[in-house]
């Protein structure tokens, strides 16, 4: 089989860089993502997430936020031979790009924005293309899947966040929102929409999975999920293992389409992985095993990345 690229729809190494405990360039550093590691497995496109710690919120969210975001401008310049943004539409014509590996900057949580519609536009103009709208917690946009019980749709403040994402040319995030919020997204949303890093609730029964609803219904709006690496997302009990990830993409891919499944690993945001996927170097691995499982080339490359990219096509400016 050939060797596909691959997308990752999630990352939290962010933060690794900006507190000075790894440059994010070579595999002894540890961790589970860095440059070195990353060309191993074939990662042509990392979305890189500046996730808001809850202790920030609500206060102090918007200046974490943009500190996560200048770390972020900083590793690129100082990686500039090693890495480049993707900004617009016309930049994903250079993936897979034979030198350098692509990031496409993240916001985890809209409480970067405040209750300030202005932010939208400063954070895009500093890079920003995707928003998760929020995490676990209620934000002025919406609830979150901790607030799962108030079955509460987006805000008048959310509403409007989503028609200015849509004409800014945003990636909208639906992973952490409530199901009230997951329905309220697709009714509004223009363009399609991403659960960066999610999986399926029928196969493992935690609040943040979607259900096979959830999922079909994403899937015919023409938008990915990205299956979550994090165990306890894989399983209900003990340890999972990379046979674990290939199960919930074989659901995903027959309840939504091979076109609706991605890869969302949340490297370095997760305390463990499922055996066989200790970092971004095993991707290859990942990759036979689907091929194994019955998918073609050009199936496992849709998962792997180019689902991904064509949702980018349509909603990048």
């Amino acid at each position: 089989m050939r060797e596909p690229w691959v997308v990752d729809g999630h990352c939290d190494s962010l933060y690794e860089f900006l507190a000075q405990k790894r440059s994010l360039t070579q595999a002894h550093e540890g961790g589970h993502w860095d440059l070195e590691r990353a060309r191993h497995g074939g990662v042509a496109l990392q979305f890189m997430a500046a996730f808001i710690e809850s202790e920030y919120k609500p206060h102090r969210a918007m200046q974490r936020g943009l500190e996560l975001l200048e770390a972020a401008q900083r590793f690129v310049q100082i990686n500039k031979d090693r890495v480049f943004l993707i900004k617009e539409q016309k930049d994903l014509a250079q993936i897979p790009h034979a030198h350098k590996i692509a990031l496409l900057l993240a916001v985890e949580g809209g409480e970067i924005i405040g209750e300030s519609l202005f932010m939208l536009p400063i954070i895009y103009a500093l890079g920003v293309r995707s928003l998760t709208l929020t995490w676990n917690q209620r934000n002025a946009l919406a609830d979150g899947v901790g607030e799962h019980l108030t079955g509460s749709k987006l805000t008048r403040f959310g509403q409007a966040v989503i028609k200015e994402m849509n004409a800014l040319g945003m990636l909208i995030d639906v992973s952490h929102l409530n199901e009230a919020g997951f329905w309220h997204v697709l009714e509004l949303s223009s363009q399609p929409i991403v659960a960066s890093h999610s999986c399926a609730r029928k196969l493992c029964p935690h609040v943040r999975n979607l259900s096979d609803e959830q999922l079909r219904a994403l899937g015919r709006a023409g938008g990915v999920v990205g299956v979550y690496f994090y165990p306890r997302f894989l399983v209900d009990n003990g340890p999972a293992t990379r046979q674990d990830v290939v199960k919930h993409i074989i659901h995903m891919a027959e309840v939504a389409g091979v076109e609706a499944v991605g890869l969302g690993s949340d490297f370095d945001g997760i305390d463990n992985t499922p055996a066989g996927l200790e970092d971004c170097s095993r991707y290859p691995l990942l990759a036979q095993d689907l091929s194994h499982a019955g998918f073609t080339d050009e199936e496992i490359g849709k998962i792997f990345g180019k689902n991904f990219i064509r949702v980018l096509s349509t909603v990048l400016k």
